[in-house]
C-alpha cells in the first residue's frame, strides 16, 4: 500500500518514526508532518500565510519527508494536492504522545489530520499511545497499527471512514485485546489562572482536572480495563436522530 503519515507531535517525534519504521517493511511510507508540535490544534488551516515546506531525511528511515510549518491538516492537505502524485491508499496520523479518547477527538491534531483525509475520500487512522511518568515507548503501538491496517485492507475499509485507536501504556502479554466500541465522554474541570505578563499585561493559562464518563461500550471504559481500542469515525456530525423534529419547528 502506498500511506501517508502525518502527526501533531512534529516530524521529529519519536512516536511518527517508530510507526514509519514498521510500516515500510511493507509498504511505501510519506512522510509529511508539522516542523513542530501543534497538539491540541483540532482541524485549523492556515489561510493568512504561504506554507513553508522543506524535504527531510530521517536518519534510520527510507521514507520520504517533508515538515510543513502549518497544523496537520495543512500536512495533509498539501501532501494530497502538492507533494504527493498519484493514488495514496490510507493516511494514518500518530503515533500520537497521549491518548485520543472520548471527545477529545474533537480538540486532537492527531484525529483532525486523519479526518482530513476522509474529506478526500481517502480511509484513514489515528494512532495514539498512553503515556505515563514520561514513560515513552511505541513499538507496540506501531505492530497494532500495522495489524489495523492489515486487517482495514483485507475488509475493504471504504474511503469515509477513520479508524481512532488508542493503545495503553502495558506489557503486551498484559493488554486483554482489541475492542471496536463508541467514543465516551471527557469532562474537564477547567480553571484560569490568572497572572501578569512582562508588559503588565493579564495572562490566563488554564488548568484543571479530567473526569471520563464510563459509558457502556465505550472506548474510556475498555481502554481503562486494558483494551485496544478501535472506535469509527466520520466527519458527519448531523444529529440524525432528532433531525425530523427539528424539522418540524419549521
Amino acid at each position: 500500500m502506498r500511506l501517508l503519515l502525518t502527526n501533531d507531535d512534529g516530524i521529529s517525534a519519536k512516536g511518527i518514526y517508530a510507526l514509519a519504521k514498521e510500516l515500510e517493511k511493507d509498504h511505501e511510507v510519506i512522510i509529511v508532518a508539522p516542523d513542530k508540535e501543534r497538539s491540541a490544534c483540532g482541524h485549523s488551516i492556515t489561510l493568512t500565510r504561504p506554507l513553508i515546506v522543506k524535504e527531510n531525511k530521517i536518519k534510520g528511515l527510507k521514507s520520504k519527508a517533508f515538515s510543513v510549518d502549518g497544523t496537520p491538516a495543512d500536512c495533509v492537505k498539501i501532501g494530497i494536492n502538492k507533494l504527493i502524485n498519484g493514488k495514496i491508499d490510507m493516511v494514518i496520523s500518530g503515533i500520537n504522545r497521549g491518548f485520543n479518547l472520548g471527545t477529545d477527538v474533537l480538540y486532537s491534531g492527531t484525529v483532525s489530520a486523519a479526518i482530513e483525509a476522509c474529506i478526500y475520500k481517502i480511509p484513514a487512522m489515528a494512532i495514539s499511545m498512553e503515556i505515563k511518568d514520561n514513560i515513552e515507548t511505541y513499538d507496540m503501538a506501531a505492530k497494532y497499527a500495522r495489524e489495523i491496517l492489515l486487517k482495514a485492507k483485507d475488509n475493504n475499509i471504504k474511503s469515509n471512514i477513520v479508524l481512532n485507536v488508542n493503545i495503553p501504556l502495558l506489557k503486551e502479554n498484559e493488554i486483554k485485546g482489541i475492542k471496536v466500541c463508541k467514543i465516551g465522554s471527557r469532562l474537564y474541570n477547567n480553571k484560569y489562572i490568572e497572572s501578569t505578563g512582562e508588559n503588565n499585561e493579564t495572562q490566563y493559562e488554564i488548568k484543571g482536572m479530567v473526569k471520563d464518563i464510563h459509558e457502556k461500550d465505550s472506548d474510556t471504559i475498555y481502554f481503562k480495563e486494558g483494551y485496544v481500542t478501535v472506535t469509527p469515525l466520520h466527519y458527519d456530525l448531523t444529529n440524525f436522530s432528532i433531525l425530523n423534529d427539528v424539522r418540524k419547528w419549521f
